[in-house]
């Protein structure tokens, strides 16, 4: 049997920002209006700061407005309130996320539960997460988001496939699950304390591995021609001292069973950021009473 088909997240974001691209050009034409996205960091956690600077840079070069807002690490939960208040009542500001994690004096949850949930475009808010739940209109969060459309993209209908979903954390397992039930999956969301975890993963024509730990699914676990997508970004000890980022999922040993797979870097990682900005271009649409476009499931 030769290797898994890698599924290319990369180019797959490239394509889906070109059409983000050409639909916010085709907004500001038609009706004047520019899909605009808030970015808050509170602090200087390095690779916030690579996210967020990314983030921008995107934002920008999709033809929509980046406001950047950089706070002190001691900015008070007050002055934060205040600020994410204010862009609530910003029209000229469709997409709002605080970038995670916040310094420790400052309650997360609160933070997500002021961001209108129409504005929520990271799909955090509990009212998000419940329309997800029960089938209503909300944004999806990002990454699971973008693991959907490659899943699309490569098997065609998901309906009635057997997914088993690793990891139960709120950004990712849970409402990954949600989407695949939504496709008509049969859907089990295992975990670290799940019994027999590789037999359960065997039993899966779709992996979805998002639970934090270095190459933790090995390739023995996946049944012969299952499709495997890698949500983890683990940076661990490679040759010579030199860190290099490796996914949850051993890629050497999965390669040679899976039908395809993504790859770590480039394959879920560069879809949660295009996700992001497909988010802000759908809440710019439902902001002014138009249609939003069904972007990244073309096929």
């Amino acid at each position: 049997m030769s290797d898994a088909k890698i599924i290319d997240g990369k180019a797959f974001a490239a394509k889906l920002r070109e059409d983000i691209t050409a639909e916010v050009s085709k907004l500001k034409a038609d009706h004047g209006v520019t899909p605009g996205l808030a970015v808050i960091l509170v602090g200087e956690d390095p690779a916030s700061q690579v996210y967020v600077r990314n983030k921008g840079k995107q934002t920008l070069e999709c033809g929509m407005n980046s406001y950047e807002h950089k706070l002190s690490a001691d900015t008070s939960q007050e002055d934060l309130l205040a600020l994410i208040a204010k862009l609530n009542a910003d029209e000229n500001v469709h997409g709002i996320l605080c970038q995670l994690p916040v310094p420790k004096h400052i309650d997360e949850q609160a933070i997500l539960a002021a961001i209108d949930p129409a504005k929520d475009v990271d799909g955090f808010h509990v009212v998000n997460a419940g329309a997800l739940a029960t089938g209503g209109e909300g944004f999806a969060p990002c990454t699971p988001y973008g693991c959907l459309m490659l899943l699309k993209d490569t098997l065609g209908d998901l309906s009635g496939k057997r997914a088993v979903v690793v990891g139960r954390s709120n950004i990712v397992g849970k409402p990954m699950a949600q989407l695949l039930l939504k496709e008509s999956c049969t859907v089990t969301i295992a975990h670290s304390r799940t019994r027999d975890l590789p037999e359960e993963v065997r039993r899966a024509d779709i992996v979805v591995a998002a639970v934090g730990r270095p190459e933790m699914v090995k390739g023995d676990w996946i049944a012969p021609g299952a499709t495997v997508i890698d949500v983890g970004i683990n940076r661990v000890e490679g040759a010579e001292g030199k860190m290099k980022l490796v996914g949850d999922v051993e890629f050497e040993s999965a390669v040679k069973v899976a039908g395809a797979i993504t790859p770590v870097p480039g394959g879920v990682g560069p879809m949660t950021i295009a996700c992001l900005l497909n988010n802000t271009l759908i809440s710019a649409c439902r902001a002014n009473g138009l249609e939003a476009p069904n972007l990244g499931f073309d096929s």
